[in-house]
């Protein structure tokens, strides 16, 4: 079929989407690609959704990306002795590495490498940032701290530091093999959690060793700090709004998505906006105007996908929380206004590179010629439809590829339908005759339209985009 929308719909799985009916339903109602999140469930339970997903993507004809999303350091406070305790403002409040049960006065803190980071002054954000802490004195085994914002804490609840950089990799022990397990899944894309800065994601990347393309999760102010290097070592960036929202001031955060989305676009990668964006919609069939305008936001800014989280994974109405979400993407690149600021957002290509010059050519050649209906891009690696897809296109753009696993991967790109072709060219005409064949095939093109095609020559030579053709169709 025709592409639907441009902005793609990330869907997590869970207990409300794990069987293939459910997940059947979340395809129907708009669901692009699905998340596993490696926080919870067994091995066993990921590799049977996995397999239902992969026979889905060959009964419905169409490619299903999957995001294995590893958890990351968890840095929690121990256990109480008590349920919980009340911490109240200006109390003194002590963190130390002693595992007995906490109390009122003190609780274990079981992670050296904030003690060894710590300072005074620092604050500590507890239980989503509900409770504030700030350091009074510390050394390597424990921190007296003074009860700035105080509440009921339980144990394990989470500790965040907002200004402090730890010592600590993004990749623990359980995540690594929770990494191997995932890649012998054949899942396409690893979501790299805790990144602080760029060394985090180049480590990732040498364990993944190409078998998957990496996401790397921005929820640190540290990462911001160095925003550019970690997107462009990244394949694809998550804007994860919740843990973002905990550790900077919460009116910051609409201000670093959109700056995010806008170095994603510069540096041709695919960006997601994750977390809270219907969260009403977990108890709720419908929900709020706020909400519905934050989904619409994330798309005018031109994210490349959108996701939904505990709304599919443990919610109550998982399909139709994707068919709002589907709605409200739907409903706003039907709106002129929607394309307009694609087009005048759009920056010169960054890199002097053919590529580059064709793929932004290709976009305003689009504005001009006539009954022209799609942009077809003969890619390798995935990198020219990468680049097409910046210039944000009012046409759908079809990925021709020889490699299923770029396919698979290209479904989160904006605007980007991924077809196989493992034909190899002889000469121009082939390259024409395929491109028109898959457009009226899928009936994006008809006769008397026209189609722009991208590709390199010589032909079947990987990374040497340098050709720009339209075809007209007889």
């Amino acid at each position: 079929m025709p592409i639907d929308t441009h902005t793609k719909i990330l869907a997590t799985i869970g207990p409300s989407s794990a069987t293939k009916e459910q997940l059947e339903k979340l395809i129907d109602a708009g669901a692009d690609a699905f998340r596993i999140n490696f926080s919870h469930g067994t091995h066993a339970e990921h590799k049977a959704r996995i397999k239902i997903i992969r026979d889905l993507e060959k009964e419905k004809g169409r490619f299903i990306s999957i995001l294995a999303d590893l958890q990351g350091p968890k840095l929690r406070v121990g256990n109480f002795e008590k349920d919980k305790v009340l911490l109240k403002e200006g109390q003194e409040f002590v963190l130390d590495m002693d595992s007995k049960p906490g109390d009122e006065t003190r609780v274990c803190l079981p992670h050296k490498e904030i003690f060894a980071a710590l300072r005074v002054g620092d604050e500590l954000l507890l239980n989503d940032g509900y409770i504030v802490l700030t350091v009074k004195s510390c050394n390597k085994k424990q921190a007296i701290t003074k009860v700035k914002v105080g509440g009921y804490l339980s144990s394990h609840k989470g500790v965040n530091l907002p200004n402090t950089e730890l010592k600590i990799s993004a990749i623990t022990d359980k995540d690594k093999e929770d990494l191997k397990f995932a890649l012998k899944m054949g899942v396409d894309w690893i979501c790299l959690s805790f990144v602080q800065k760029v060394e985090d994601v180049l480590q990732a990347k040498k364990l993944i060793g190409g078998k998957a393309w990496v996401i790397s999760k921005l929820e640190k102010p540290s990462a911001i700090d160095q925003l550019d290097d970690i997107i462009q070592a990244s394949d694809a960036i998550m804007v994860a709004r919740g843990d973002l929202g905990v550790e900077c001031p919460i009116q910051v955060v609409p201000v670093l998505q959109k700056r995010i989305v806008t170095a994603c676009r510069k540096y041709a990668r695919p960006v997601i906006v994750a977390t809270q964006m219907l969260e009403s919609m977990i108890n709720n069939p419908t929900p709020t105007r706020a909400e519905v305008s934050d989904v619409a936001t994330a798309v005018y800014d031109g994210a490349d996908t959108v996701m939904l989280s505990a709304e599919t994974a443990a919610g109550k109405y998982p399909i139709e929380s994707v068919k709002m979400m589907h709605k409200i993407v739907t409903q706003v690149e039907k709106d002129d206004l929607f394309y307009n600021l694609m087009q005048t957002s759009r920056t010169r290509p960054c890199d002097s590179s053919e590529a580059d010059s064709i793929t932004f050519a290709a976009s305003e050649l689009s504005c001009i010629l006539k009954n022209v209906q799609a942009i077809v891009s003969y890619t390798t690696s995935g990198r020219t439809t990468f680049l097409t897809a910046r210039e944000r296109p009012y046409l759908p753009i079809l990925a021709l590829t020889p490699d299923v696993a770029v396919a698979r991967r290209l479904v989160l790109v904006w605007g980007v339908r991924s077809f196989i072709n493992k034909q190899s060219f002889k000469n121009f005409n082939v390259v024409e005759d395929v491109a028109v064949q898959v457009v009226k095939t899928n009936k994006y093109a008809k006769s008397g339209d026209h189609i722009i095609i991208t590709a390199g020559f010589p032909l079947n030579v990987k990374g040497r985009t340098n050709m720009l053709h339209t075809v007209y169709i007889p």
